[in-house]
């Protein structure tokens, strides 16, 4: 059992903020209207004072990290056409569509082989040609030149593609991917889960329910998982909460999610950036911090939530230390999805300045494997890059 929350209360100005406090130190489960709440509240820092004793109620001080690398195998796409937020997806003859090979995987992944690399994060577009066969090579191979490292790919919306394409059901893919040597699922595809949303953002992707009911297959198999939600498009507040609830409930049913891990919308090089004029116009630190905290509040049975520093900057993500965030995305190698949405951040952090960026929040480091355990919290002066070539 946690700790009980301490809650800072003299920290917190807004009445609404300090009343929830109230129910938080008492253990009180949050609702939706709580939830909505605190969205509007204008009181930030009360917020986020209140997000962070309940971490580290949880959590103690300590942020980890994890030392992976993103492998994209491929960005061709059916939704090409219909997922108006990516500026990923090529279709198959399109100029800058490309499918790797299996050796193109595997070198790819030989930053793996110094033995730095604990993870592999593998997710692309939804390939007819990339079936069951593709990926269950892929990952034997993996395994088998890299037994060292953890294997955590394909999100819900990938998993349904290839079902579709084998025409076989959810848990049959799912079957044969871990015999394969699939080890956990990332939590993209997510968006929103609202189907007036999805309509809008992404029609004919996998729907909010489904991809619900992918994530509860994998849990019952033993295979667990991380959620996302994408936000700061054409969302409301009361959507984002509907979504929030959606996954609270299923973490209540099968314990199987790992982190709750909120990305922010790029508007850069896609559609729908150019149908809202807002070409250039990211999410603000102010909602980046506000989503981060409310998760953190809301999702009471989870115990990480986890900050994209890719997505929202380094700089940021530290802040976020204090608004309910006890993870960090890990070293990273070559991420290509949100860069090609006008991400301008780094594609890839060393261990020292990942070291540097937790140290200086008066935070912890811990470097932890794929399941949260720690697996180290002392480091030499000089540490080591972790995963970079």
């Amino acid at each position: 059992m946690p700790a009980a929350v301490q809650v800072p209360f003299d920290r917190i100005h807004d009445p609404v903020v300090r009343r929830i406090g109230e129910r938080v130190a008492a253990g009180e489960r949050l609702e939706s209207a709580d939830g909505l709440a605190l969205f509007r509240s204008g009181d930030l820092t009360g917020l986020g004072a209140l997000a962070d004793a309940v971490n580290r109620a949880k959590n103690g001080d300590v942020v980890t990290f994890a030392s992976n690398q993103h492998i994209n195998p491929t960005n061709i796409c059916v939704l090409r056409k219909t997922c108006t937020f990516c500026g990923y997806a090529r279709l198959p003859k399109e100029a800058g569509a490309y499918r790797y090979t299996l050796d193109q995987v595997l070198a790819e992944a030989a930053h793996a082989a110094d033995g730095l690399t604990r993870e592999f994060h593998i997710v692309g577009g939804l390939d007819m040609k990339a079936g069951l066969a593709y990926y269950a090579e892929m990952f034997r191979a993996l395994k088998a030149n890299f037994p060292h490292v953890h294997i955590k790919a394909l999100t819900a919306v990938e998993i349904a593609h290839i079902a579709r394409i084998e025409k076989m059901p959810w848990r049959d893919v799912l079957v044969a991917l871990k015999e394969a040597g699939l080890d956990t699922m990332p939590g993209g595809g997510a968006e929103t889960f609202s189907a007036a949303v999805r309509e809008r953002i992404s029609d004919k992707k996998l729907a909010g329910a489904e991809y619900i009911g992918v994530h509860r297959t994998a849990h019952e198999l033993g295979i667990r998982s991380n959620c996302t939600m994408l936000y700061g498009h054409v969302e409301t507040l009361e959507e984002r909460l509907e979504h929030l609830q959606m996954l609270r409930d299923l973490q209540d049913e099968t314990g199987g999610f790992l982190a709750y891990i909120p990305l922010a919308y790029h508007p850069d090089d896609n559609e729908l950036g150019r149908e809202l004029g807002r070409t250039g116009t990211a999410t603000t630190g102010w909602d980046d911090l506000k989503q981060l905290a409310v998760g953190r509040l809301f999702l009471d049975n989870f115990q990480h939530v986890k900050s994209h520093w890719i997505m929202v900057t380094p700089f940021l993500s530290q802040v976020a230390l204090h608004y309910g965030v006890n993870d960090l995305e890990g070293t990273v190698v070559r991420e290509k999805i949100y860069h090609a949405v006008g991400a301008h951040t780094p594609q890839a952090m060393t261990l020292d300045e990942i070291l540097r960026l937790i140290r200086g929040a008066g935070k912890t480091p811990a470097e932890r494997d794929s399941f949260y355990r720690i697996l180290r919290t002392e480091f030499a002066p000089d540490a080591e890059p972790a995963g970079v070539a």
